[in-house]
């Protein structure tokens, strides 16, 4: 198991090894919380790209506490994986969003509504 510390430490470098353009606009950059957080339907959220109103904020929060309610056995190198991809899917996110493309969206959307069918 990873501690929130580690999985700080583990992030950052996640982030440090990507192009600094990918974070233009993010101005609220991203955090990684304690918390665990679920849905309406008692979903787990991994990750969550927030947008304030009227473009006052962006930023990235991913939720130390849902993944380690999930994945919590996994070793270092799992969770270098889930953070990874975790945070790569959150600036997706962000990134549709400044292009005006709602397409992961759509397909977390998609997703979702299937998971809960089966």
């Amino acid at each position: 198991m990873i501690t929130f510390e580690e999985a700080e430490i583990i992030l950052e470098e996640i982030a440090e090894a990507l192009p600094s353009a990918i974070f233009d606009g993010l101005n609220g950059g991203y955090v990684l919380t304690p918390e665990v957080k679920m849905d309406k339907n008692g979903l787990y959220i991994l990750g969550h790209y927030h947008v304030q109103p009227n473009g006052l904020g962006r930023y990235i929060t991913i939720y130390h506490g849902s993944i380690e309610a999930v994945y919590g056995n996994m070793n270092e190198r799992g969770w270098r994986r889930k953070l990874k991809e975790v945070l790569h899917h959150e600036l997706t996110h962000h990134l549709e969003h400044q292009a005006g493309d709602r397409s992961l969206e759509i397909q977390d959307e998609i997703d979702r509504a299937g998971y809960l069918r089966r």
